[in-house]
């Protein structure tokens, strides 16, 4: 009896400090931001307005929220379809295929992640630039120098899609790397076992490999849309500042400009609390719809 209040007692003093923190440093702040979207303040007095609800009434009432609503499930969607394809391609390349250079191939395709947001947003701000860019003086050599130069941060029908290439470019190797871990558990006799009833790689890939690391997908998947969100603030921040003429503006852009540039704090944590339940609601759905019976070999 003694044992077990001690080790009660111990297992108590271990998870304090991190609950402490967790409630102080993420459920007060969230119950903050809940609290003060009910009200009309500037952020820099004591003067407060209760309003009740009419932040979220402007607010769903306001187009410039939805779009950006449009251009944050646009950058979610394509990002996320995009750069998980390719780390699954490369993770099983670089796992199944005997290549040359296997190990160099995995550092390269990792030093993204190692690398801060405002480095990856010079390095293709440098890209895109529209008179020097490496992109366009590709693409001068197929359409000709005369020809007029593509603003690739600069036209609002292309901009979105370079901002998520850049943030595709960022992602890959991270997810590539933890897919490759997972894919090393699942016993090559399974290939096999396969190779020799006529299954070739595609049907391989599909059969064997994707439904026993699946469980790692459907993480790392919930993961990523959810910091698709958090990471599109950085890059537009960072490349565009959300132009041209809002093209680029995602939600926490949006809200960052409400609270701390208009001084609309009571608004711009409106636009928090619908992202915050934007967010959930995503995350809980993404997880049903990928539920899967676990396979086990």
């Amino acid at each position: 009896m003694e044992i077990n209040k001690g080790r009660g007692r111990f297992i108590f003093l271990c998870l304090a400090p991190a609950v402490l923190l967790f409630v102080i440093f993420l459920i007060i702040p969230t119950f903050d931001v809940f609290r003060m979207s009910l009200y009309k303040w500037g952020g820099y007095t004591d003067n407060k307005t209760f309003v009740g609800m009419q932040n979220f009434t402007k607010l769903f009432q306001s187009d410039k929220f939805y779009q950006t609503f449009q251009n944050s499930v646009l950058l979610i969607v394509i990002v996320t379809v995009v750069t998980f394809g390719l780390a699954l391609i490369f993770a099983s390349m670089l796992s199944r295929e005997k290549l040359k250079g296997q190990n160099l191939l995995r550092v390269i395709f990792y030093i993204p992640n190692i690398l801060s947001v405002v480095v990856i947003s010079a390095i293709f701000s440098a890209i895109f630039d529209p008179n020097s860019g490496l992109l366009n003086s590709i693409l001068n050599l197929f359409r000709g120098s005369g020809a007029d130069p593509i603003l690739w941060l600069g036209d609002q029908k292309i901009v979105i899609f370079s901002l998520g290439g850049a943030m595709i470019w960022q992602a890959i190797g991270y997810y590539m790397v933890m897919y490759m871990a997972s894919m090393a558990n699942v016993p090559e006799s399974l290939y096999e076992s396969a190779g020799l009833e006529g299954a070739g790689r595609m049907t391989q890939f599909f059969s064997i490999t994707i439904p026993l690391i699946w469980t790692n997908i459907r993480t790392t998947l919930t993961f990523f849309i959810i910091s698709t969100i958090n990471m599109s603030f950085l890059f537009v921040m960072a490349m565009t500042s959300g132009g041209p003429d809002g093209s680029t503006e995602v939600f926490l852009s949006y809200m960052y400009k409400e609270a701390y540039t208009n001084s609309s704090y009571g608004y711009g944590m409106a636009i928090g609390v619908v992202v915050f339940l934007f967010s959930f609601a995503l995350a809980a759905i993404l997880n049903i719809v990928t539920k899967r019976d676990h396979l086990e070999y």
